[in-house]
């Protein structure tokens, strides 16, 4: 009878880790933005780092666990071992972060080849902005970017959050409360305005995905957009979109009123377009007005002697002509 409850027992375990994946209540989350640099905590470090592992795992990117620092010293056969660094506390440093380091990082102590104590797991999630290369001038994959593109076109900005629990990824977000978020510079969401479209998906290395598409005014240039992460209502972390117009874009669709000033010297020429493209005011000032005259001056003082010359020239030939006439 005691051996059969001994096989409930552990038949109970092994379901209970099942459901629960390989995410724990000891594990720890850190959410980041793409771009940034974050720090992951060793929790079983001991005094000396020289017996620290760190490894990698995410079986949607790798089929097997990836050794990144081994003894305290990092593998440098692994892709991305020039942006890893330990510190004295043995804590995990990853530099600039990109959406390819979302997964489990396990923290382990080996003395005399013997594991001590058991795993601190670390998953890392990673929040990313692109934009649709089809409305850019220039593509952009940077977070908290600013991209060169023109009024007038639709533009689509796709924020993905990276994540891998080891559970099923729809499932860990409901229980985890995650929500992704467009909202203004005011903090204002942006599904509460018209011009903005907004819409959620996922996949299987994605577990949230939030699109905005919109079709870009003359007033958006450097207009800020913000994809935020919140935790269980709380803030985790956001990436930032600033709309940034070429000075070619603002010349060739710009639209009434246009004011066109050139204010090299207080005696230029100042031109207003009103509203309406058929009425232009053109106001001369009293210096311009003196340029011109001078330059009229100008000009006859060089010009009078030349026609004087070509009278003169025209008077001795008809002179001559008349001469000939009266011999003949």
């Amino acid at each position: 009878m005691a051996d059969k409850c001994d096989l409930c027992l552990l038949g109970l375990i092994i379901l209970s880790s099942l459901l629960t994946g390989i995410s724990g209540v000891d594990d720890a989350h850190v959410f980041i933005s793409s771009g940034e640099n974050v720090s992951l905590s060793c929790n079983n470090a001991l005094s000396d780092c020289k017996s620290t592992v760190w490894i990698y795992s995410n079986r949607f990117r790798h089929s097997a666990t990836v050794e990144l620092i081994t003894g305290g010293i990092k593998n440098k056969d692994t892709e991305r071992h020039e942006r890893l660094s330990l510190e004295s506390d043995c804590s995990l440093n990853i530099k600039n972060v990109t959406g390819e380091d979302y997964g489990l990082y396990s923290c382990q102590q080996y003395v005399n080849d013997r594991q001590q104590g058991s795993n601190a797991h670390v998953f890392l999630h990673v929040l990313h902005v692109s934009v649709s290369p089809s409305s850019s001038s220039s593509s952009s994959s940077s977070s908290s970017s600013q991209t060169e593109i023109s009024p007038g076109r639709s533009v689509t900005l796709s924020c993905q959050l990276y994540s891998y629990t080891g559970s099923p990824c729809d499932y860990w977000v409901r229980s985890e409360g995650l929500e992704l978020l467009w909202v203004n510079q005011a903090g204002v969401d942006l599904k509460t305005d018209s011009r903005y479209q907004i819409s959620s998906s996922s996949d299987q290395y994605h577990c949230i995905i939030i699109t905005l598409t919109t079709t870009l005014l003359n007033e958006d240039n450097n207009r800020e957009w913000r994809c935020q992460l919140a935790h269980r209502n709380q803030l985790k972390t956001s990436v930032r979109y600033t709309v940034k117009y070429s000075a070619q874009a603002d010349s060739t669709t710009a639209v009434n009123p246009v004011h066109i000033t050139h204010s090299q010297d207080p005696s230029s020429i100042n031109t207003h377009v009103s509203k309406d493209p058929g009425e232009t005011e053109v106001s001369v000032t009293a210096g311009s007005l003196y340029r011109v005259i001078v330059t009229i001056v100008e000009m006859a003082v060089f010009a009078a002697p030349t026609v004087i010359l070509l009278q003169i020239i025209c008077a001795r030939r008809a002179g001559r002509k008349d001469s000939k006439h009266q011999r003949k």
